[in-house]
């Protein structure tokens, strides 16, 4: 029998049963940034959610990740099937996620109706709460929801009333998935140097040719693909965008080559394959050379939807640590206790803070963006590149940080963090890695008005907020940016990567003082005065924060 004293948690240990109730921070925005019809709609939805992603989903996640979907080539007669078998906890994580409503809310017709203001904001507060829980499928749930938009956007009418309904089904046997084939070898980010190519043969109908690279989700029944139909126009302009659905209308299955599935470091209970078409049939989308402009919009709903999974991501391995370090004694007395951990807590609480509202900014400014909103547009152009750089890299340092803070039993496969810190290795890459990031805000900001919308509005909150120290390194920042834009076109790349941090890290600090009220000054404070000492580094002495402040920061509820 195990000592009182040989033991790794003291007695008294728990966690959370419910990642919806015992989150104030994600309750309290969600209750101040919903209608209330739409909160009333979702909540029971998010609690249920909530309590499967701390009770339920660990082991579910655990077993899809450690049994990766299989390709099955051929059947016992040697008839090649390419079909991707799964564990039935991935069945199970489906049923999960679209039993929350992510998609219903989003494309049921009476729904979309009624909620139209705040559908991005709904869905993601389903979203949100199930990436806590696992992160691979949302991969495939992301690109779901990506393909509804553009059929929803561009596709014809007859489209829209026989698939759309399929997506917001919220019964595992009548959802179709969707899938996004975008890279090759030939230029993986690079878009434009794409080889694959389209033969019209009849009305809308082409068959697509050629190799995709790297195609996650790869069983969608709804996939959209880029291809060229003139060989002769090199570069993007020369890409039209393809719906390939995985049963054609005669019944018969759309031929796909599956040539392998990836051994990827993470996110493995879903399948990602190297793909080959061959007259694989496709249903063009608005008109030829149009693709990559109609395909940007899905890759932009997919980069918010990146954001999302890094702020969860950040959240979630931020509680384990403190959960765990609230009731692990070390060099005679609770580690919470030692003011080494409880700076390392309170950063990575300032962190997610951070990255959490201005996550949910860029949703707000997504859903006022489709609702017709001009200054909304041109904002969310530069917010999407701005939000996915930062947390995705804000999410590997959470988990790398989370592990250590926890010690040697956080690098064990049976924890939790070892497997997110896996998962969200991906998230710096997918949708566009830093660099790119960085040109796209470039181009935002060329093309765009989104870089004054964004100095404007957090100068008006900074001036509210009576920051005069902020403020005054945001005007010297505007007044850089005309200089920033006219250097030679390497200078201005380079220059562009550390403009965009600043400006970035002053603008998370803004949003902080926007969402600060009577309730959430509680963490917000203690959080903005963390964040400016973490990002612009003082020469003064660090005041350690006691234990009920950083606890005040986390805003967790056991």
């Amino acid at each position: 029998m195990t000592s009182v004293q040989n033991r790794i948690l003291e007695p008294g240990y728990t966690r959370s049963t419910n990642f919806f109730q015992s989150d104030r921070i994600l309750r309290h925005y969600l209750q101040h940034n919903c209608s209330e019809d739409g909160y009333k709609y979702m909540l029971a939805k998010w609690k249920k959610l909530g309590k499967q992603a701390a009770v339920e989903m660990d082991k579910l996640s655990m077993t899809a990740d450690k049994q990766s979907p299989v390709l099955k080539k051929r059947n016992y007669l040697g008839e090649e099937i390419n079909e991707i078998e799964f564990h039935p906890a991935y069945r199970k994580l489906t049923a999960i996620a679209i039993e929350s409503e992510l998609f219903k809310v989003k494309w049921d017709d009476k729904l979309r109706e009624q909620f139209d203001v705040e559908l991005h904001t709904l869905g993601f507060g389903s979203g949100y709460l199930f990436v806590m829980g696992e992160v691979g499928l949302f991969c495939p749930l992301c690109m779901t929801d990506g393909v509804a938009r553009i059929i929803n956007n561009y596709g014809e009418e007859e489209d829209k009333a026989r698939l759309l309904p399929k997506i917001a089904a919220t019964a595992v046997e009548d959802l179709m998935t969707g899938a996004m084939f975008l890279t090759e070898k030939a230029g993986g980010s690079d878009v434009g140097a794409n080889l694959v190519s389209a033969s019209h043969f009849y009305n809308k109908y082409y068959h697509l040719n050629g190799e995709k690279w790297f195609c996650s989700n790869a069983n969608a029944e709804l996939i959209l693909a880029l291809a060229r139909t003139d060989g002769t126009i090199k570069g993007t302009k020369g890409l039209s965008i393809f719906l390939i659905e995985k049963i054609n209308k005669d019944g018969t299955a759309n031929y796909k080559n599956i040539v392998r599935l990836k051994d990827k470091i993470g996110v493995r209970s879903m399948a990602s394959a190297e793909i080959i078409l061959d007259d694989t049939v496709g249903k063009r989308i608005g008109e030829e050379g149009q693709g990559f402009q109609i395909m940007a919009d899905m890759i932009n709903l997919s980069r918010v939807y990146n954001s999302v999974t890094a702020s969860a991501i950040i959240r979630r391995v931020l509680v384990e640590a403190y959960q765990y370090l609230s009731y692990r004694k070390t060099f005679g007395k609770i580690a919470l206790d030692h003011a080494l951990v409880r700076d390392k807590l309170a950063e990575l609480a300032a962190i997610h803070q951070a990255n959490f509202y201005l996550t949910w900014r860029t949703i707000k400014a997504l859903d006022h963006a489709d609702n017709g909103n001009q200054k909304e547009k041109h904002l969310v152009r530069l917010l999407t590149p701005m939000l996915k750089k930062c947390t995705a890299y804000d999410s590997v340092y959470a988990c790398r940080e989370a592990m250590e803070a926890i010690g040697g039993l956080a690098y064990i496969e049976e924890h939790v963090v070892p497997k997110f810190l896996r998962d969200a290795l991906v998230l710096p890459i997918w949708e566009g890695a830093g660099n790119i990031m960085t040109l796209d805000m470039l181009r935002a900001s060329i093309k765009s008005s989104g870089l004054a919308i964004l100095i404007q509005e957090a100068k008006r909150i900074l001036a509210a907020a009576k920051d005069d120290n902020l403020l005054a390194i945001l005007d010297e920042l505007d007044d850089s940016t005309h200089r920033l834009l006219r250097l030679p076109k390497d200078e201005m790349e380079l220059n562009a990567k550390y403009f965009f941090e600043e400006l970035g890290n002053i603008y998370k600090i803004a949003l902080l003082y926007e969402n600060r009220d009577e309730v959430s000054k509680e963490w917000i404070d203690l959080s903005i005065k963390y964040l400016k000492q973490h990002y612009f580094k003082s020469r003064k002495i660090r005041m350690s924060l006691t234990r009920n402040e950083v606890e005040k920061m986390i805003a967790w509820v056991f």
